[in-house]
């Protein structure tokens, strides 16, 4: 008994030190909203053009993880999350100084290639660590990247106004650097026995090990990495416009009171969605691991694709600026918990953190619509954007009960039969 409560603290322990890393990238993404305008004030470059930095970083964050998830899966979490601390910090120190557009792009490859490392390697090793509560696990280590930012943005936000935005992007990128190497020190995969045998769950879960080659053969992949990149557009487009969207709407800096709290709509609308987007991952991943992933996506994305229809509705109303792009986060950040999950009980832990990073270039392909959305905004204002993306959540909804459903469900049944075994417990 005590052993198992001593492994029990161990892999907590390594969920934490996990989230505390996320913490430390999460304004990479998060808090590039507040640096869009400021850059352009000072370099009149194009929001539209300065926003192509913020792909640029999606990008190197997504497309190279499956790199760096075959490096942790073949040497360990610590020495990735390490480069990745070191790189995280020097892409900020760069965008402090950055003159022109391609030194502000390299920056971002660079913030992107290491927060991809961390993020890749804290998620995976929680699905590693967490085969009974892989839904959970994803959740609260993905909140740390989706909430990570929320007690910082009103400090940026008020550094940017007070000493520049280059002050900002200096101090605030050293300081997530060097956080990420102290965690990231003390990561470790798990051994044999300090994680449950068979996983007590009522998700069925596969426990032959894909590899990733033939993960990419499954129809389930595709299906997940098409629904995955319609939900993100819109999540990605809020994050990356939601600060030109309030100044264009005119609400940024009207002050709003809510909860006993009185702020401007913008920093207001930033700090209570990273709080939301935080919250949603592991709330989704817990329901996910009860009610069944599937299902869980229909009833996420229905409300994700409610919510932008209604912010739209309502963006020159600062009280419910601020609310509904919290709903609107809130039915987003649910991805970054539920599609880990999905992954390692198709194809098993061996692999996943590798597996997951393939899935999770789809981020970087829903992020080549950024800057489309910027340009088509100017022509078209911002109405033709919000539909389109309720839109895709919509069919994504759809995707999850009538065509991914029944695909996983087929594969647990079909799928190398003689060496495949499912838990229901």
């Amino acid at each position: 008994m005590a052993e198992s409560s001593v492994s029990n603290r161990g892999r907590w322990m390594q969920l934490i030190l996990g989230v505390l890393c996320m913490v430390q990238i999460a304004n990479l993404q998060y808090g590039w909203t507040l640096f869009v305008n400021p850059i352009n004030q000072k370099y009149h470059w194009g929001r539209a053009a300065i926003q192509v930095a913020f792909s640029v970083f999606v990008i190197a964050e997504t497309w190279l993880v499956p790199v760096e998830g075959w490096l942790v899966d073949r040497f360990g979490p610590k020495a990735v999350v390490l480069a990745g601390g070191a790189l995280v910090g020097v892409s900020w120190v760069m965008n402090s100084y950055a003159s022109t557009l391609t030194v502000l792009y390299i920056a971002a490859a660079i913030g992107g290639t290491g927060a991809g490392a961390v993020y890749g390697t804290a998620v995976g090793n929680s699905l590693k660590w967490f085969p009974d509560k892989r839904g959970l696990a994803a959740g609260i280590t993905a909140a740390g990247f989706g909430a990570g930012a929320a007690l910082t943005v009103v400090p940026i936000d008020t550094m940017i106004k007070s000493a520049g935005y280059e002050a900002a992007f200096f101090r605030f990128g050293i300081a997530q650097g060097l956080l990420v190497l102290l965690f990231g020190f003390f990561l470790r995969a798990p051994r044999p026995g300090d994680t449950p045998a068979v996983a007590n769950t009522r998700v069925l879960q596969t426990t032959h090990e894909s590899s990733p080659g033939q993960a990419l053969k499954a129809p389930t992949f595709w299906i997940m990495y098409a629904m995955f990149v319609m939900v993100a557009m819109g999540g990605l487009m809020a994050t990356a416009q939601l600060s030109p969207i309030a100044r264009d709407f005119k609400v940024a800096d009207v002050p709003v009171t809510l909860l006993g709290l009185t702020l401007p709509a913008l920093p207001f609308a930033l700090s209570i969605d990273r709080v939301l987007n935080g919250l949603t991952r592991p709330f989704f991943g817990w329901v996910s691991d009860h009610l069944g992933r599937e299902n869980t996506m229909f009833i996420a994305f229905l409300l994700e694709g409610a919510g932008i229809l209604l912010l739209l509705q309502h963006l020159d109303h600062p009280k419910l600026f601020v609310i509904l792009s919290g709903v609107v986060f809130f039915a987003w950040g649910e991805i970054y918990s539920l599609f880990p999950a999905t992954c390692a009980d198709l194809y098993g832990r061996k692999y996943c953190t590798t597996i997951y990073g393939l899935l999770y270039t789809a981020k970087g392909t829903a992020s080549l619509l950024v800057p489309v959305a910027n340009v088509w905004s100017k022509t078209n204002g911002w109405s033709g954007v919000f539909y389109a993306a309720a839109a895709l959540n919509f069919a994504a909804s759809l995707c999850a009960l009538l065509i991914l459903k029944p695909a996983t469900a087929k594969a647990h049944r079909t799928v190398l039969p003689d060496a495949l075994g499912i838990t229901r417990v």
